[in-house]
């Protein structure tokens, strides 16, 4: 065996995922890219026993096998036993942070001595900053992920000169309120205002959040990266933000969306997709579906959840919603009995081929960064309920930039300002034109994916770089 060849095989990845929403799968995504890609290269990924177990089971069912080179490690979650949940989603990532880093230097330490190999690189969620230091920590490459578009990490990377704005405040004589105050001291956020940010920006680094402050540490120490991942695509910026990015951060990769491959691939057998949506969406006609789905963080309140039902029933638009099943009985008294002719509910919809199929006609979302994406890959409006984090950028992208979707009357659910948005997608000028756009964009990512095109330069530069550590 060649010398070259010996080093190849002692190439030891560890992947650091972010074990909530859908950043977990997102850098999973990324890992089984690559893995395929390069079959001597070691991957231990490294989460908890909850997103590791529903993560590789899935995938699994998908696929039926997976990569030889590539393994789970469970690390601890911080959740003290017998510990009783509340409400508050940010309560379980307050416990995990808490436990983070050793945890993840455990799982390190195990993944090196169960396989003789030493850690080169460290692939790790953006959001998990201290991985900077233990990458310097341990003289090996360190590579964030992005989950977020790039408009929220340029935020991100601001929030010192966000914050100022606001201590600084507005003119007394201005008419403008200070949420409504435009970001223009961002390049390439002038579209944004100040009531778009998320609480982890405008708050920084004061209070008690672990959270918070391990998000404001972002712009401090990216440049510590030997390279960073954006879940995008180069032809999606605005010339002023890439060429800020660019110019802060030279070793910006633009890999394309991570858990939606483009052009989607064909849908399978209806039979096969065991939640019958595939099944119920061929009986319906094209473009006249409504899909809800949230997510597996947000749910709207239950005034909301009954609003929401009361205008689909009004409208009487058929409608797949993916709902929790502790969800399904907020729901108004027999709702699920009415709707059962145009209606169909489940527990989990399999999100990118219920979007990728015909007779869907508009996505209500949460406005989560991976569900816009997938929505625009597949070429489908939306409507948007933002609810924390960076919702409320996205939804402002999707409604007045891009021009694909609307958010709903006060962002919250009405009966009648859903009844109103369903009626701008489906029986208005507007909603032919955000249609008419959504489809432009559709075809911008296709081509920004294809052979040879940019996602795949800088998707290859990454593999040549992991190969060098």
């Amino acid at each position: 065996m060649a010398a070259g060849d010996q080093s190849l095989r002692q190439q030891h990845v560890g992947v650091f995922a972010f074990p909530f929403g859908s950043h977990g799968l997102t850098i999973f995504k990324l890992m089984l890219k690559l893995s395929r890609a390069s079959p001597n290269t070691r991957f231990s990924f490294l989460s908890t026993k909850k997103s590791n177990d529903s993560l590789f089971l899935a995938s699994m069912a998908v696929a039926h096998d997976l990569p030889a080179n590539i393994k789970p490690y469970d690390i601890d979650d911080g959740v003290p036993t017998n510990h009783v949940s509340t409400e508050n989603p940010l309560e379980t990532v307050e416990l995990f942070l808490k436990a983070t880093p050793e945890n993840y230097k455990r799982g390190l330490q195990t993944a090196a001595a169960e396989t003789g190999r030493n850690i080169g690189c460290l692939i790790t969620d953006a959001f998990l900053t201290f991985a900077g230091e233990m990458a310097e920590n341990m003289n090996v490459a360190w590579i964030p992920v992005f989950v977020a578009m790039p408009y929220n990490v340029s935020a991100h990377i601001y929030t010192d000169q966000i914050r100022q704005l606001l201590i600084n405040g507005v003119d007394e004589s201005s008419i403008v309120k200070v949420e409504d105050r435009t970001l223009d001291i961002v390049p390439g956020l002038s579209m944004m205002r100040i009531s778009d940010l998320s609480d982890e920006i405008l708050n920084g680094d004061s209070g008690d959040s672990l959270f918070s402050l391990m998000l404001s540490k972002v712009g401090r120490v990216l440049p510590k990266a030997t390279l960073i991942v954006m879940n995008f695509y180069q032809q999606l910026y605005s010339k002023e933000l890439l060429n800020d990015l660019k110019s802060k951060f030279p070793n910006l990769l633009n890999v394309g969306f991570l858990t939606q491959p483009s052009p989607p691939p064909p849908l399978p057998e209806s039979d096969s997709d065991s939640t019958g949506c595939l099944s119920w969406l061929d009986r319906q006609e094209p473009k006249s579906v409504v899909y809800i789905g949230f997510g597996t963080v947000a749910t709207p309140p239950q005034h909301e959840l009954v609003a929401l039902a009361e205008a689909l029933e009004d409208s009487g638009v058929p409608f797949l919603w993916s709902l929790r099943d502790d969800r399904i009985e907020q729901l108004p008294e027999n709702f699920v009995e009415r709707s059962r002719g145009h209606g169909k509910i489940v527990s989990r919809a399999p999100q990118t081929q219920v979007l990728g199929h015909g007779s869907v006609g508009v996505f209500v979302t949460h406005c989560g960064a991976n569900s816009v994406l997938e929505s625009v890959a597949n070429g489908v409006p939306m409507i948007c309920r933002p609810f924390f984090g960076d919702h409320r950028m996205n939804g402002r992208m999707v409604e007045e930039v891009w021009g694909i979707g609307v958010q709903v009357e006060g962002k919250v659910f009405t009966k009648s300002g859903v009844l109103k948005s369903l009626d701008l997608i489906f029986g208005h000028d507007k909603g032919k034109l955000m249609r008419q756009n959504v489809q432009l964009l559709k075809q911008i990512v296709m081509e920004a994916a294809g052979p040879g095109a940019s996602a795949s330069r800088d998707f290859n530069t990454l593999l040549e770089k992991i190969s060098m550590f």
